[in-house]
This record gives C-alpha cells, sequence and structure tokens, in this order.
C-alpha cells in the first residue's frame, strides 16, 4: 500500500513538472511560401523570397496557437524579370504604397489526427478578408512541419486592376502553399 502511495504521490509531482513543447523558431531557411495562378488556362508557379513568421503552437494545446505572417511583395519571383516588374507595379501588388502582405491568427481548430485549420485575417493591398487555412502538422526531433495551401481570389484585394482585372485572363483565383519549419522552445 506504502508503496503503491509513493509511486502515485510521485506521478503526480512528475507531471505537475512535465514540460510542455511549443514550436516558435521559425528556420526561415528551411521554410518556403508559393502559389499558383493561371493564365489563359496554364498553370504559373511563382513564390515570395523573403517573409518573417511567428508561431506559437503547442500540439497539446493547438486551440491556444498563433501565428503571423508578413510577406515582402517585392521579393515575389514570377517565372521571369518581366512578370516579377509588373506584378509589383500599382495594377498588381503597387508595393510603393504596399510592400507588405500580413497574414494575423485569430484561432487554430483541430480537425483530429494531424490536421488542422488556421483561421485569421489577411491584409492585401489595404483589403482584409477572412482566410481559413487548412494545414498539417508533424513532429520531426525537436522541429515542427506545417504544410498547408488555401485558395484566394486576387479581386477580393484588387490584385490585377485595369485590363487584369478580366479573369478570363488571369484566373481570380489564386492557391497558396506554405511550408514553415519551426523549432521548438521548452516551456514550463
Amino acid at each position: 500500500m506504502k508503496i503503491r502511495t509513493l509511486t502515485l504521490t510521485a506521478a503526480v509531482l512528475m507531471a505537475g513538472t512535465a514540460h510542455a513543447v511549443e514550436f516558435n523558431q521559425v528556420d526561415a531557411a528551411k521554410s518556403s511560401l508559393a502559389f499558383s495562378s493561371k493564365q489563359m488556362g496554364v498553370p504559373v508557379p511563382g513564390s515570395f523570397k523573403r517573409f518573417t513568421s511567428h508561431i506559437a503552437f503547442d500540439p497539446a494545446k493547438p486551440t491556444a496557437a498563433s501565428t503571423t505572417l508578413e510577406i515582402d511583395l517585392a521579393s515575389i519571383d514570377a517565372g521571369s524579370k518581366d512578370a516579377n516588374d509588373e506584378v509589383v507595379g500599382k495594377q498588381w501588388f503597387n508595393v510603393k504604397a504596399f510592400p507588405t502582405a500580413k497574414f494575423v491568427s485569430t484561432g487554430v481548430k483541430a480537425l483530429g489526427g494531424n490536421r488542422y485549420e488556421a483561421l485569421g485575417k489577411m491584409t492585401i493591398k489595404g483589403q482584409t478578408r477572412d482566410v481559413v487555412a487548412p494545414f498539417t502538422f508533424k513532429q520531426e526531433g525537436a522541429s515542427g512541419v506545417f504544410d498547408g495551401a488555401f485558395v484566394l481570389k486576387r479581386m477580393d484585394y484588387n490584385i490585377g486592376e485595369g485590363p487584369w482585372a478580366d479573369v478570363s485572363a488571369v484566373a481570380n483565383e489564386i492557391e497558396i502553399k506554405f511550408h514553415v519549419v519551426a523549432n521548438a522552445a521548452t516551456k514550463k
């Protein structure tokens, strides 16, 4: 009886001092942000080379997670110098007036297994819209890998004004894909 009581007491004390793991140190060199659009029905891939991300994700408490993503829109790689020069201009991203795009989470919903949804606000060109970004999480040692994709409608953000507003030439739907690697910090 005494041994059982001591064992139970030790287990309770150890549980009280257990450390949770929060993934919050983004490894920019291992992370990527890509997109795919369609021009005249042909897929056109691209990416952003510079972005910052702040994550706080504890897989044991996913609903307490938060993230902020800020994208340097001038770092776009749309496949060619001409395309890059065009999309940073006034009719597309207008980077002189709006140099960054920003996503701020308002919540995370666990879907079961390693699947989640980040709910939040995306701001591009001064336009803010609600976004739901499904993602998966996988722990690899001391790192967490977040992979996800969602579709945004470029016209909701006035991306492609004037002659570029014709969605039969450049599709309205843009698929955004993200791969974020974050290292763990132990917390009490």
